[in-house]
């Protein structure tokens, strides 16, 4: 299959509806943020460089087949995938891998642009099986793991991670981290912390508006005593 690239930018609007009309599809109310946070991350791609937010879409001809947002964190040298999703109607054919790919290839260029050799990691977040209710989401978010898996990346083991309320009446969410490392070293419990704390500043709150107090109070609950700011 030959994919053609395009991101998404202030200046390059010209697919979003698309994109919106897919996202909406595929992803439940309850994980969906507000389109205007994309918006807030295209924005905040201009002005906390060397920090970046990556809006990548990918076509078969005409067809839009895949998308994936994501922001470069410069103070960890890493990638934090916040979506990835395919066109339903044309799953399985590596579709998902190659979009994983070319997230990795761009925060690869973004931590060259910050001075770094290459960028040190990519993480992300699933759902728990706690979190499932029906066989159909137990077998989907079994299939989740196992194509991460398939693509390098593992389960971060040692810290109970909570994702921040995504609307304002939600407790925050109980979910699995999963990290794909690109340096020699593994990464240890005080890095993935870091990477953590660079998530919940970056992300959650220049992007996302979340109340300094409400990022605090999650970042204790999971045993880190560093506030956010």
């Amino acid at each position: 299959m030959n994919i053609s690239w395009d991101e998404i930018t202030e200046d390059n609007l010209s697919y979003i509806d698309k994109v919106f009309n897919l996202y909406d599809l595929v992803f439940p109310l309850v994980v969906r943020e507000p389109h205007t946070i994309f918006f807030n991350g295209l924005h905040y791609a201009r002005y906390r460089k060397p920090n970046n937010f990556r809006f990548v879409i990918g076509f078969e001809g005409e067809e839009l087949i895949s998308f994936a947002t994501g922001h470069y964190l410069e103070e960890v040298n890493s990638g934090f995938i916040v979506y990835i999703a395919t066109n339903p109607l044309v799953r399985s054919k590596g579709i998902g891998s190659k979009t994983l790919a070319k997230m990795e290839e761009l925060f690869n260029k973004d931590a060259i642009a910050a001075g770094n050799t290459s960028l040190n990691a990519i993480i992300l977040e699933t759902e728990t099986q706690d979190l499932v209710h029906t066989k159909e989401e137990k077998d989907n978010c079994e299939k989740r793991n196992e194509f991460y898996k398939r693509n390098a990346f593992t389960k971060s083991q040692g810290i109970s991670y909570l994702q921040p309320p995504l609307h304002n009446e939600d407790e925050a969410v109980p979910l699995n981290l999963f990290i794909k490392n690109l340096q020699k070293n593994e990464n240890s419990i005080e890095d993935i912390k870091k990477i953590i704390q660079a998530i919940y500043k970056e992300k959650y709150y220049f992007v996302n508006g979340i109340d300094k107090e409400v990022l605090n109070n999650c970042l204790l609950k999971m045993e880190m005593d560093q506030k956010l700011i």
